[in-house]
């Protein structure tokens, strides 16, 4: 028996354990990870759209925003809607009727950000750390911290 080749259960046991802590260890960092991630695809998201506003707005007369559906061109067909979900966020566009202003907000879904965002038509983005952001109605983010 002494000449027998192989791992004895302690030793596989041993590897198992230091498998089990270097995955308690990456998991959550990994997760972190996804979640930053996700926030600056949301952010970028919120920068293209007022792009293409500011865009649409100077190239109509009279100057408008458009409401999601006429930027065309101006954007992918993903984001040229009044609401859509992209990298784990939930845009929705809000504006006037006579569409004079605009803002959107940028929630996460479960599980896919700690912070929701918002732009209005003077460009700044605005975050709060909970879904409680909002749009004024002149166009302006009423609550939040800059960016």
């Amino acid at each position: 028996m002494k000449n027998q080749k192989g791992f004895s259960l302690v030793e596989l046991l041993v590897v198992v354990i230091i498998i089990a802590i270097v995955a308690a260890i990456a998991i959550p960092n990994l997760l972190a990870s996804r979640r930053a991630a996700n926030e600056a695809s949301a952010i970028s998201t919120l920068r293209t759209i007022h792009s293409a506003q500011a865009t649409y707005n100077a190239s109509t007369s009279p100057s408008i925003y458009s409401q999601g559906t006429d930027l065309d061109g101006l954007v992918d067909t993903t984001l040229n809607q009044a609401t859509f979900t992209k990298s784990g966020y939930d845009f929705v566009m809000f504006g006037q009727t006579n569409n004079t202003t605009y803002c959107m907000t940028a929630k996460p879904q479960s599980g896919s950000g700690t912070r929701s965002f918002a732009i209005g038509i003077d460009g700044s983005i605005k975050v709060m750390p909970d879904n409680t952001i909002a749009c004024g109605a002149v166009g302006v983010v009423t609550n939040g911290n800059p960016l």
